[in-house]
């Protein structure tokens, strides 16, 4: 009975996680779809506004992002063989890469900051109307997207206190596993986010 008990709470776990993902979708395509309707009506407006992010920070955050979620899904399958010490590294360094990803999104907005292309900024308020609703957008999403990173961190710390603690195991790693999911979400958001920002001008 018990292990019938915890099957059934392992799958509850899962299932829950993919209607969260669900929803975020949801929540992410309808950011999406207001980005394309706009971009549509003010396509020279959001061409030139595009020149201002670095295509560069934008190429090495997708990198990172990318590589983050690999060492994430071999921690998963290290787990299930038992290699709880290589899940702890590979936890460890998907832990790093969201930090810097982080940081480098910092410095990235910093500099907008400097330049006054943000939300309210006076400088902001005296270009066209499509500048205006680009870093508008531009902030809107990728702030958001960076609170997913954040949360997503939050979650990867309490895997690897689990792992330290040894109470995850090859035959109890369901946290990992919908880490792994939702971590993946956050990537694939980022993959739409990364065109549709630095490279579709």
């Amino acid at each position: 009975m018990t292990d019938i008990h915890l099957h059934r709470d392992d799958e509850a776990s899962k299932i829950g996680m993919w209607l969260f993902i669900f929803t975020e979708l949801l929540l992410f395509g309808g950011l999406f779809i207001a980005y394309s309707i706009y971009r549509f009506k003010n396509p020279v407006a959001f061409h030139m506004a595009a020149e201002e992010l670095d295509l560069s920070v934008g190429l090495i955050n997708t990198i990172i992002l990318l590589t983050s979620s690999a060492t994430l899904a071999m921690a998963y399958t290290a787990v299930q063989l038992g290699k709880i010490g290589t899940s702890k590294i590979l936890t460890s360094a998907t832990i790093i890469l969201a930090i810097v990803f982080l940081i480098n999104k910092y410095f990235e907005w910093g500099a907008k900051f400097e330049h006054n292309l943000y939300p309210g900024s006076d400088y902001l308020m005296e270009l066209s109307q499509g500048e205006i609703l680009f870093f508008g957008l531009y902030f809107a999403m990728t702030g958001l997207h960076a609170l997913h990173i954040i949360i997503g961190l939050i979650l990867m710390f309490v895997v690897l206190s689990r792992l330290q603690n040894k109470t995850m195991t090859s035959d109890n790693n369901q946290l990992l596993e919908n880490s792994g999911l939702y971590w993946h979400l956050v990537d694939i958001i980022w993959i739409f986010l990364f065109p549709l920002f630095y490279l579709i001008t």
